[in-house]
């Protein structure tokens, strides 16, 4: 099991020691029973390994995140910022089932004699088979436990899943933009997003990708950027038909970006598996009874225009909790993905929590 460099890539002057590369984590049993043979995850490090292990901080990305936190967390990793490179290791690893470098659908298939890639074939995984792969990661880079493990969005359910099922190697835990279960709502959009694809995966990608930008943007946002605008096509709208908003523009390009640099299948395994994300499931139906056994202190913030995970469900998980954990607020109007556009006051609540 050993490193493999994967292709260097770009990043900003002051983000120092990083490096991207791939591990073989060997077989890993789902929670299913299924087994997946052979697995690897790709992942981004910044900074180093204190001698005694002690200062590794573990990053989660969302759903079609990638390793490359400093990418799409900018301002946040680096020299003398939140994630100070010059005290911490930061760790960010594709997530299982992804399709930036981690074992996934477009991985060949071991078991196939002509080589070829899962596809629809790969196993349904969960967030707790996430965790799994990423435990054997840090084992294999001797980490024994994480200073912190941070994420939002599905980010925020695999730190919440890390801290129940190996409480003893985390010492804290932050938790963005993400409940303790996922319930009706989430579920019927994650649904329409699977239809789509199932559908047609060529184009239902896309679709998909157009469904969930909705919930990921506050409504407020998108009619003050927007309103009713038309785009303009050098085409005389005519009639109703002919019409082409800013807003289906904006849509539109959101949609074909995700389409350049992501997989069909992945996106539905990690959708399904964050549909199923439960941490009563086999612990107990009593959410503070299933949250019992979690390990360390908790950072718990909601984005307060956030619709996809409203600020209600973020508030009740942060009251399930062992001891006293109060519940941040995260002030947007850009909706959930403001975890992710308010820079300075995340890494504010990062830095107290971390100190």
């Amino acid at each position: 099991m050993t490193a493999e460099p994967l292709a260097p890539t770009a990043e900003p002057a002051e983000v120092r020691a990083h490096s991207h590369r791939s591990l073989g984590i060997g077989e890993l049993r789902l929670e299913s029973g299924a087994v997946l043979p052979e697995v690897t995850l790709a992942f981004d490090t910044y900074g180093a390994l204190s001698p005694h292990g002690d200062n590794a901080i573990l990053v989660e990305h969302a759903l079609t995140g990638d390793s490359h936190a400093h990418e799409w967390w900018p301002g946040l990793i680096g020299p003398g910022l939140a994630l100070d490179t010059d005290r911490f290791f930061v760790v960010c690893a594709n997530v299982l089932g992804g399709c930036s470098g981690s074992t996934g659908p477009t991985s060949p298939d071991p078991e196939d004699p002509e080589g070829r890639p899962y596809g629809g074939r790969f196993p349904h995984i969960t967030v707790r088979d996430t965790v799994s792969a990423e435990l054997r990661l840090a084992d294999l880079l001797g980490i024994e436990r994480w200073h912190a493990v941070l994420g939002g969005s599905m980010g925020g359910a695999r730190a919440l899943e890390t801290a129940l099922m190996a409480p003893e190697r985390v010492a804290r835990t932050g938790i963005l933009a993400a409940p303790a279960h996922s319930e009706a709502d989430q579920i019927a959009w994650g649904h329409i997003q699977l239809q789509a694809i199932r559908s047609d995966p060529a184009t239902g990608l896309g679709i998909a990708r157009q469904i969930a930008h909705l919930t990921y943007r506050a409504d407020v946002e998108l009619n003050h950027r927007f309103g009713a605008d038309q785009q303009a096509t050098g085409v005389p709208a005519e009639h109703a038909g002919d019409r082409y908003y800013s807003i289906q523009s904006y849509l539109d390009h959101q949609a074909a970006k995700l389409m350049r640099r992501f997989d069909a299948e992945s996106y539905a395994v990690l959708t399904q598996a964050l549909m199923d994300h439960d941490v009563r499931r086999g612990r107990s139906s009593d959410l503070r009874t299933a949250l019992a056994g979690a390990g360390g202190e908790f950072l718990v913030a909601a984005v307060s225009s956030d619709r996809l995970y409203t600020p209600e469900q973020v508030r009740r998980l942060a009251e399930a909790l062992p001891g006293s954990v109060p519940c941040e607020t995260i002030t947007s109007w850009a909706g959930h993905d403001g975890f992710l556009t308010e820079s300075a006051q995340v890494a504010e609540l990062l830095r107290e929590f971390l100190d």
